[in-house]
């Protein structure tokens, strides 16, 4: 079979999509790749990591398990995806740091709306479900409330968090980047990210807001692990998830958008009082009354979020108009595949 460029060229494409989803919190890059056509074909070639797979590669029969597992698609994909965060990682990295309210509040809205997009699924609501999706936000209040502000550094937390997040990409409205933010290690990371793009210099690069300077080498050594724990949990904890989806599917789904809304306090943008806008010359004893409430940061947080809101219910928008168009004349395909899928 001949190399289909073109193809593959388009398909990296939709990659970058997919990168640019998952650099920010609350845009899942499992939704872009729906959008787009890829998620299928996607998810289906990540389970194609099975035993036959290993048998395939462990017996030397490397052209059978390029073939098996459907490798030209998915490296053009990962591909896209390394290209996009790579060059997304600074520009995040620089919002974080020097617009620190507006973009929280960006990632508060994007959040919010994917909690809305999922319950917005869930149809004939009765009492179990609602104590399910209670359940769910305050599993998500307690564990990032009880998540320390600084969490641990070390190499096997990094694995960890790169086997948590990657699992977020094949379920479109879960956010990697908003598992990583739960973990503590947004920045951390995507600071690690943009300090790759140094390539040696002399000078130290800062990876995280919070983590202090760190040599290129180091950045590379942080990427390299969350790479492999990703690769690891992508193909293992994934199973786990579709097994799960497959057997309690509405009640998965439910505690899913609960924990989403609960976990919504480790983005508010005001994240001590002393980050509060300051009101000078009003009632408090000090002269100052420390209330989010008219400042020029509270307009623009407000504005940020809503653009964040409009960004996901726009997205999701256009994911239904191409599905549609997509599906015309070809009912019950979808239902048919993941029925498939979910019988692996």
């Amino acid at each position: 079979m001949k190399f289909n460029l073109k193809k593959y060229a388009l398909v990296a494409l939709k990659g970058v999509g997919m990168g640019a989803a998952d650099v920010i919190p609350g845009v899942s890059g499992g939704t872009i790749a729906f959008m787009t056509g890829i998620y299928e074909e996607l998810v289906g070639s990540i389970h194609n990591f099975d035993k036959t797979a290993f048998k395939l590669f462990f017996t030397g029969k490397f052209r059978e398990f390029w073939k098996h597992i459907n490798g030209t698609f998915l490296v053009s994909v990962l591909v896209g995806i390394l290209v996009s965060i790579f060059s997304l990682a600074k520009l995040m990295t620089w919002l974080l740091e020097n617009h620190p309210i507006q973009t929280w509040a960006f990632f508060f809205g994007l959040i919010v709306a994917s909690s809305v997009f999922i319950l917005r699924g869930v149809s004939l609501w009765k009492f179990k479900d609602v104590v399910l999706t209670v359940f769910g936000v305050g599993l998500g209040a307690v564990i990032c409330t009880l998540t320390p502000t600084e969490t641990p550094d070390g190499l096997w937390f990094v694995f960890l968090c790169g086997a948590i997040a990657i699992c977020a990409m094949i379920l479109p409205g879960i956010s990697g980047s908003f598992i990583l933010l739960i973990l503590g290690k947004y920045d951390y990371v995507l600071g690690a990210v943009a300090g790759l793009t140094s390539f040696g210099r002399a000078e130290e690069v800062t990876a995280g807001l919070a983590t202090g300077p760190m040599s290129w080498g180091h950045c590379l050594l942080i990427i390299c692990v969350f790479a492999v724990g990703a690769a690891i949990g992508i193909v293992t904890f994934s199973k786990f998830l579709h097994w799960l989806l497959a057997r309690w599917n509405r009640e998965t789904t439910l505690v899913l958008a609960g924990f989403i809304i609960g976990s919504l306090v480790k983005v508010w943008p005001w994240h001590g009082a002393n980050d509060f806008p300051t009101l000078p010359g009003l009632a408090a004893a000090d002269g100052t009354v420390r209330f989010p409430v008219a400042d020029a940061h509270i307009a623009g947080a407000i504005l940020f979020a809503a653009l964040g809101l409009a960004l996901v219910f726009g997205i999701e928008f256009a994911g239904k108009a191409v599905a549609k168009k997509r599906d015309e004349g070809r009912p019950g395909r979808r239902n048919c595949f993941l029925q498939r899928l979910l019988q692996k």
